[in-house]
């Protein structure tokens, strides 16, 4: 830990190695986010007081193949990216955590109260009791402590604002009160158990683990109590190209459907081949068995049955690209994956609503100007929000501006690849 004028000092001389890792190389960029840490250091000192603080990062992550994979035990890949959370921590010697958040109010958690609250439900205030729950149950210190937390992975993004907020939030009590021995992975599952028992939000695994863990990583679900994470060594930065977010700015309201029905259909598939997920069948028996289930099931869940299976093998494909260093085949399989969401797995737009169709428009913008030069695909779960195009140096100005202009400025978000997880900053 060390006292805040001596971080601010440091920060504002803006020497910072550890930043150029987290954040890039460009001087602007690296002059913005030395503002930003300044700025989070002065708010600590005004709403908690003149302490010794240490100060810590947390990455949102992309998803970048295994489009609706994880929820039928596939594989995924996703990444780290260099948007994140950034908090200003210390202890206060009690057993109540204060933390003030960017656009929140500031709020407490009882660490003597660490039972799940339904009316704690969907709030920060349940995912920081959670953590700290899971963390005393197997057998690690918790305890107060102060926090100021400025986020800058966009809500709705995408880019997991939530995972990146409780692999902070475990990272923080890992370094604060147990010398920083909880290890990334099990940060993430703490993480998820959180959000599933003390959020009340079912969620995988794959965010947490791509935040905690950084850099490239694919996961196996096949024993979904025990997936199987693999670090890929790539250096993405050396390819010259930008990872592009773009936010198509769709209506996600009433589209709770549509995400809870697109598993359903793959495991009704799945259960006529007398499976529960479709990781424990193929893509040939899905075929053989189509004829005599479509009117059982209908065509779509099909359509997704093969979805899932083209796109499970693509994962193992797209890592052994990026591990061969084979760039461009890299990126044929991204645009694969995209055409198989759009076309198999339909979770593009909504059908009941085929005057919006946000994600259509901005994939064939991407197509426009990256054809035979980049990639692209929809993003997350779709049906809006955002899509991801992988952009080289000398179109990304072509490429923002084009899908600004269709979209509204800010739309884009031009990110690289960040190899450090979630991590406290030694100054």
């Amino acid at each position: 830990m060390s006292d805040i004028k001596y971080i601010d000092s440091l920060v504002k001389e803006g020497d910072i190695p550890l930043f150029r890792a987290l954040y890039g190389r460009d001087s602007e960029l690296l002059r913005q986010q030395a503002t930003r840490y300044t700025k989070t250091l002065s708010r600590f000192k005004d709403v908690f007081g003149d302490k010794e603080v240490s100060v810590f990062s947390s990455p949102g992550r992309t998803e970048i193949g295994g489009n609706h994979t994880d929820h039928n035990h596939g594989r995924v890949l996703a990444g780290a990216v260099n948007l994140d959370n950034i908090a200003i921590a210390a202890k206060n010697n009690s057993d109540i955590i204060r933390i003030e958040s960017s656009g929140y109010q500031t709020f407490e958690v009882d660490l003597n109260h660490l039972i799940p609250n339904e009316n704690e439900f969907l709030t920060p205030n349940a995912l920081v009791r959670g953590i700290n729950a899971r963390l005393n149950e197997l057998g690690y210190e918790i305890g107060g402590f102060d926090a100021v937390i400025d986020g800058c992975v966009p809500k709705g993004s995408g880019l997991s604002s939530s995972a990146s907020f409780e692999v902070l939030i475990g990272v923080i009590v890992s370094h604060l009160f147990n010398k920083g021995k909880l290890d990334p992975i099990l940060n993430a599952r703490i993480g998820q158990y959180a959000e599933n028992v003390f959020f009340g939000k079912p969620c995988g695994l794959m965010d947490q683990v791509a935040c905690s863990v950084g850099g490239l990583v694919t996961i196996d679900f096949a024993d979904v109590k025990n997936p199987v994470v693999k670090k890929i060594d790539f250096d993405f930065e050396s390819t010259g190209f930008s990872l592009v977010i773009t936010d198509t700015r769709g209506d996600h309201t009433n589209l709770n459907n549509e995400y809870a029905v697109l598993p359903k259909e793959m495991k009704e598939v799945a259960a006529h081949l007398g499976c529960s997920v479709l990781r424990e069948t193929t893509l040939e028996k899905v075929m053989d068995m189509a004829p005599s289930i479509r009117q059982k099931v209908g065509d779509r869940a099909i359509l997704r049955a093969i979805h899932f299976e083209c796109e499970n093998d693509r994962v193992v494909d797209e890592v052994n690209a990026l591990e061969k260093n084979d760039f461009k085949k890299f990126l044929q399989l991204v645009i694969d994956s995209g055409h198989s969401s759009y076309m198999y797995n339909q979770n593009v737009y909504v059908s009941s609503n085929i005057k919006e169709q946000a994600v259509s428009l901005g994939l064939a913008y991407s197509e426009v100007v990256l054809k035979g030069a980049g990639a692209w695909r929809v993003h997350g779960g779709g049906f809006a929000g955002t899509i991801q195009a992988f952009v080289p140096e000398n179109l990304l100005e072509k490429y923002t501006t084009t899908l600004n202009h269709l979209f509204g400025a800010g739309s884009c978000h031009p990110l690289f690849i960040r190899q450090k997880g979630a991590v406290k900053l030694d100054f």
